[in-house]
């Protein structure tokens, strides 16, 4: 049976930020590989959320009806991530945290985290470290945990850049073991690089 990763969308998401992510899971790392996993989305409703981009996604849960047994919980990144709803996220991230879920961060959702304490026993990285510390504020203590990455994982955390959607692709489906390295590998060495070089 196919295990669900949750991706947590608040309104004013980013598209692009977990489209490669998703598509791996939903159809395989590369064509014909297994499938192991079926992304689902969460947000703070069952209405619509509306992406930077204008798309409209319907979630298949909200942040009361999202279930237990999920295999990863992903915050893709966008306008929303210093809002209420966003602190509605705090006790989520806890309880994944807490049961050794994997926790994907990109972009102002890496910033949530580290407002929220969330980085300070991890390596991590954001939209840069002045971003970091500006968004975060005193709840960032973990300076030295910092890498000017594209994305970084540590423990069972994965934080990305919001220019780093692909190797937060890549990090993630690797901590999942969604498929083998050298495959994944391929896969983010076409997205990354393409068919002409």
């Amino acid at each position: 049976m196919k295990q669900e990763v949750l991706f947590l969308l608040l309104n004013e998401y980013a598209d692009w930020e977990g489209a490669f992510l998703a598509i791996s899971l939903n159809t395989g790392v590369i064509p014909g590989s297994e499938v192991k996993y079926i992304p689902k989305v969460v947000a703070p409703t069952l209405d619509v959320v509306r992406s930077v981009g204008g798309f409209r996604t319907l979630p298949d849960y909200s942040f009361q009806t999202m279930p237990a047994g999920y295999a990863a919980l992903v915050l893709v990144g966008g306008m929303h991530w210093q809002s209420p709803e966003a602190e509605q996220v705090v006790p989520i991230v806890q309880d994944a945290l807490q049961r050794g879920k994997i926790v994907g961060a990109i972009c102002n959702a890496s910033a949530f985290m580290g407002a929220h304490g969330f980085l300070n026993d991890v390596k991590h990285t954001s939209n840069t470290l002045p971003y970091l510390k500006q968004f975060a504020g005193s709840a960032y203590t973990n300076e030295a945990g910092y890498q000017e990455k594209q994305a970084v994982s540590d423990k069972n955390i994965v934080t990305a850049n919001g220019t780093g959607h692909l190797e937060f692709t890549r990090e993630l489906l690797l901590f999942l073991h969604a498929d083998t390295p050298a495959k994944i590998d391929a896969a983010y060495d076409y997205y990354k690089n393409g068919f002409v070089r």
